[in-house]
């Protein structure tokens, strides 16, 4: 893969980029097309070769347009990025499993994914519409689902036997939630993406993660400064006077901490951005790493404060968070 920056080689055994390219919007943003279109172009001139989209980010055709006008420019090849994408929460069914990604392929119009992620335990029923997901105008128990992500695995192996992805793996799970997957899979699965940051540290999920040879994915990595920082009750990572005489001490940025942070820490990243400059300076992080002394002292941030929380779900018996 002709990447820039570090990769780290999955249990599947193909490589994937540490640093990628975040495109959600936020639960309740609506995406605007030509904003994740220019991102994620900007980001592979910039050098990232890692996107990652979902289908409830309702941007896949955007984000699958622009690696077609970049494959077209001469810029990449097919092989070159690393697309990511995640299951509907409406399709665990596992006869539903294949349906979503085909219809993820059909919106980025790619053959195949290099990474394709149960994304949450916690499944809603067929054909629940992602307005419904996140602005429900009834009970949400009524949209509840409950089928085993243990059998909606399963699904997830045949996309691998049949090509249609190259590495499967799961966001949101919990480490119990991993444990029973594992006693249970055929495939292992590749990657746990997660948030995390200095106020989220989950060393404990970070350590049963390397342990069983998961790879972590950190979301959210800067503290979602744009979505949920703004929340009153919750402080702001990026303006944490710690990681400011950070960055000041390296003449980086909080953000540019942040990342490295992650990175410094076994863990890929995928920081989200539509500006072009911070899209550039989040990638130019390859040239430094953190003293032991400065990671321990982000380590030490660490509050367990959870700014996606998953909230709109908190009684589904798949829940994977304490409240």
């Amino acid at each position: 893969m002709a990447a820039s920056g570090p990769t780290v080689v999955l249990s599947s055994g193909y490589k994937m980029p540490l640093l990628g390219l975040g495109t959600s919007q936020g639960a309740i943003v609506k995406p605007k097309p030509k904003e994740v279109l220019d991102s994620v172009k900007v980001a592979i001139d910039a050098g990232y070769r890692h996107i990652d989209t979902a289908w409830v980010y309702k941007n896949e055709k955007e984000v699958g347009q622009a690696i077609k006008e970049k494959i077209a420019e001469g810029k990449i090849k097919r092989e070159d990025v690393f697309v990511t994408t995640k299951l509907s929460l409406t399709c665990h069914q596992p006869d539903h499993v294949r349906e979503s990604i085909v219809k993820s392929l059909g919106s980025l119009g790619l053959d195949y994914v290099d990474l394709y992620l149960i994304h949450s335990p916690i499944c809603l029923k067929y054909g629940t519409k992602p307005s419904e997901i996140f602005q429900p105008t009834g009970n949400i128990e009524d949209l509840y689902d409950d089928v085993d992500y243990v059998d909606t695995w399963k699904g997830m192996e045949s996309l691998v036997d049949e090509g249609l992805a190259k590495s499967i793996g799961v966001s949101n799970f919990n480490s119990q939630q991993l444990e029973r997957l594992l006693q249970n899979c055929r495939i292992k699965p590749a990657v746990n993406q997660v948030e995390l940051h200095p106020y989220l540290a989950e060393q404990d999920l970070v350590d049963f993660c390397k342990g069983k040879g998961i790879h972590l994915t950190a979301y959210s990595p800067l503290g979602s400064p744009g979505r949920h920082g703004k929340r009153h009750s919750a402080p702001q990572l990026i303006e944490d006077p710690c990681v400011t005489g950070i960055a000041k001490k390296y003449g980086k940025s909080p953000a540019q901490i942040l990342l490295r942070y992650h990175l410094d820490r076994g863990v890929s990243v995928i920081p989200k951005s539509v500006t072009p400059s911070r899209i550039q300076a989040n990638f130019d992080i390859m040239d430094f790493s953190l003293s032991q002394e400065d990671m321990a002292t982000l380590c030490g941030l660490d509050r367990k404060l959870r700014y996606v929380a998953g909230s709109y779900f908190p009684t589904h018996k798949y829940f994977p968070y304490r409240l």
